[in-house]
């Protein structure tokens, strides 16, 4: 009888581990379910808020990958309701895959450039005559820079995106007081910026740095909004923000694509980017011209060379 007893009490324990394994686990469970259901419903409410706001898909035929470096030539355009406009943003982002490396080249809008099929003018002009290809093949020509990619974002569309990531803004130091034909009046100081206030900040140019200035708030831009994007306290709004992304970014990703390099970017730990502007210094001189205005003509094969060691690709 006392043998029959002992078992039974000896019994209890585990049962009572049993039960709480399983309440431990459906406790999880339904974690689970509740963050995939936020997940998705954000997900679907960017993809909502961006329906019929992105900028037309193009025809684009890339470099073919060789090797583990990819290049995305990143885009920003002001539209404005018009159906041709230039470039004010022409940067190429070059991915090292191998070691997750991130290399950022902004190239100044104003540069002196063989556009292939039409006359010479300025950078930005390739975009407004026959679109991403065209300025793809323009810097491909000038500096034997392949571009497997890009990506193309209209400024008002950036600023929503800016505000769906950041809804709290974006922390930004501001050099000077800022407000000559912006739409916004910046002051002096770290501030933190809505995605109108930071996109104003990334266009000002009208100090004594002119563009090269408005290249280095670009890239300071660029900077932030990664700082941002991998903030923990902004992983709730990630999945609204990407599926925004989805609409209001234009690129030759397929939306599955996109994520698939996003996982795999943001998977590989850390995220450093290196920068640089085209054209460096002490290798180009103003020069004006009656067609195209007062424009920056380079030394093409001294930006090339940088852009080959800086870059770590044979430029042809």
């Amino acid at each position: 009888m006392e043998e029959q007893d002992y078992t039974r009490r000896s019994q209890r324990p585990k049962k009572r581990r049993l039960r709480k394994g399983r309440a431990f686990f459906t406790l999880l469970l339904l974690c689970i379910i509740v963050i995939v259901g936020y997940s998705v419903i954000q997900y679907r409410s960017g993809l909502e808020l961006a329906n019929d706001t992105k900028v037309a898909q193009e025809d684009f035929s890339g470099d073919s990958i060789k090797g583990d470096i990819e290049n995305y030539l990143i885009l920003g355009v002001d539209t404005r309701g018009e159906e041709k406009s230039r470039t004010d943003t022409m940067m190429v982002l070059s991915w090292n895959k191998a070691n997750n490396d991130i290399k950022l080249v902004s190239f100044m809008r104003d540069i002196y450039a063989d556009i292939p099929g039409y006359q010479s003018y300025k950078l930005n002009t390739a975009y407004y005559l026959d679109g991403v290809q065209l300025l793809k093949d323009t810097l491909t020509n000038m500096f034997g820079l392949p571009i497997h990619h890009y990506a193309l974002i209209d400024f008002k569309n950036f600023e929503s995106l800016v505000d769906i990531l950041a809804p709290n803004g974006v922390e930004m130091d501001v050099e000077k007081d800022m407000s000559e034909n912006i739409g916004v009046e910046l002051k002096q100081g770290v501030h933190r910026l809505n995605g109108q206030e930071l996109l104003g900040y990334a266009r000002f140019r009208h100090d004594a740095e002119g563009d090269f200035g408005r290249v280095a708030r670009q890239q300071k831009v660029i900077e932030a909004l990664k700082t941002e994007l991998l903030t923990p306290t902004n992983m709730l709004h990630l999945p609204k923000f990407v599926g925004a992304a989805q609409g209001y970014i234009t690129t030759d990703y397929s939306s599955t694509e996109e994520m698939q390099q996003v996982l795999k970017l943001l998977s590989k730990g850390k995220v450093n980017i290196e920068k640089a502007t085209i054209p460096i210094e002490g290798s180009y001189q103003f020069q004006n011209f009656s067609h195209a205005g007062d424009s920056i003509v380079i030394d093409v094969e001294q930006n090339k060379a940088f852009l080959s060691d800086f870059l770590g690709i044979s430029l042809e």
